[in-house]
């Protein structure tokens, strides 16, 4: 993409990857990915915002050259993750004028990312500030937001916040801006669940920290930009203070059609007493919907057969995931079925030592379900139901 200008002397010069749809050979992309990059431009200094990953370099180094830029003083680096910073070594090797701006933990963490030497380095402390002339960054130190060394830059005049990886979006598109709120909605929601919901209270914090800034802008590391401030503002305010709602999220394996059966038959007890269900074949899902589910569910019923003792591995899998990612869940159980017998329901747990949990009384048969079974699968959606009454869960 050749580069936009936001505002006069402002300009997005990074890189749409379309084709990307794995991240941290991890994180599903199926609506690609951006690497934002922002020049900016004062009557003094010039200073780049991020660089991009390093399979994108040539469209950040030729949108630096089409602007006619010949020399940089300050290369900022809010956050040492390589899809932003990956590319610092050839804007230096361009730039080699330019002093690297980041937190004193940011500029460890380069030189052992990038072997970047020392002498490039400006270190900043958090509220203070760089003069370009006629406009001002200002360093916001964001720790664990979400990595340690992470800032956020405000550009005062402008009112412009770069805040990286913070209230980003994995979206391929060529609006500069958010047009389709629905569709950015689902995509921010899905980075919250996957990247930054494991750090929710720091990033409560955050949001409180940002408050009293006046922000015309939020141009983000991935996605388009903000225009409207408040509406991903709102959205992440909701993620990370609401209550959870009155959701059950039940991922499951079956090799047999047994643990189906429960599943099918508890999903149908949960929604006679009001309950949501959303409902996972762990074969076939893709972990960004089943991680979006998590941010707002007050419990998770895990269905699982019994495998060579234990759970099935792709279940173990799905609760090492939910114990990494820490969503707000209050109660947890186990269903599924086994042949001689096992420790699903210990090993399970142990797998979730993250979570601050209840855990309600699991529901394991012999062989396919038979009728004392599906009453304790009634009994489980009953407690369930009452459990998400008591504390008022919506």
């Amino acid at each position: 993409m050749k580069p936009r200008e936001i505002k006069p002397g402002i300009y997005c010069v990074g890189a749409i990857d379309w084709d990307r749809r794995l991240f941290d050979s991890l994180i599903p992309l199926p609506d690609g990915t951006s690497y934002n990059s922002y020049l900016i431009k004062g009557n003094e200094k010039t200073a780049l915002i991020d660089t991009v990953d390093t399979t994108m370099q040539e469209v950040l180094i030729n949108n630096l050259s089409e602007l006619g830029i010949n020399s940089l003083d300050y290369l900022v680096a809010n956050h040492a993750e390589q899809d932003h910073c990956g590319t610092i070594p050839q804007v230096l090797e361009k730039y080699p004028e330019a002093k690297v701006v980041c937190t004193p933990k940011c500029k460890g963490m380069l030189i052992d990312l990038l072997m970047i030497p020392e002498e490039k380095f400006i270190t900043v402390n958090d509220k203070e500030t760089l003069s370009l002339g006629d406009r001002t960054l200002e360093f916001i130190h964001a720790p664990w937001v979400h990595w340690p060394e992470t800032m956020l830059t405000y550009l005062r005049e402008d009112k412009i916040l770069f805040p990286t990886d913070f209230l980003g979006s994995h979206l391929a598109t060529t609006d500069l801006y958010v047009s389709d709120e629905g569709q950015v909605y689902e995509a921010a929601k899905r980075y919250y669940a996957e990247i930054m919901m494991p750090f929710r209270t720091t990033i409560q914090k955050n949001l409180e920290k940002i408050e009293d800034y006046a922000i015309d802008i939020i141009a983000p590391s991935h996605g388009p930009m903000y225009d409207k401030p408040e509406f991903i503002l709102k959205a992440y305010h909701s993620w990370a203070f609401d209550e959870p709602k009155n959701i059950v999220v039940l991922p499951y394996i079956s090799m047999h059609g047994s643990t189906r059966k429960m599943v099918e038959y508890l999903v149908e007890a949960l929604s006679r007493r009001g309950v949501t269900v959303k409902q996972f074949d762990l074969v076939v899902t893709d972990i960004g919907k089943l991680a979006i589910a998590l941010v707002d569910a007050a419990t998770v019923v895990i269905g699982t057969p019994t495998v060579l003792a234990g759970p099935h591995p792709n279940v173990a899998y799905a609760a090492i995931l939910a114990n990494a990612l820490r969503p707000n869940l209050k109660f947890v159980s186990i269903i599924g079925s086994y042949g001689w017998g096992g420790k699903t329901v210990e090993q399970l747990a142990a797998m979730i030592p993250n979570l601050k949990v209840e855990i309600l009384e699991p529901v394991l048969c012999k062989g396919f379900p038979k009728e004392d079974d599906f009453k304790a699968l009634d009994n489980l959606a009953a407690t369930i139901a009452e459990k998400h009454k008591e504390n008022n869960f919506t």
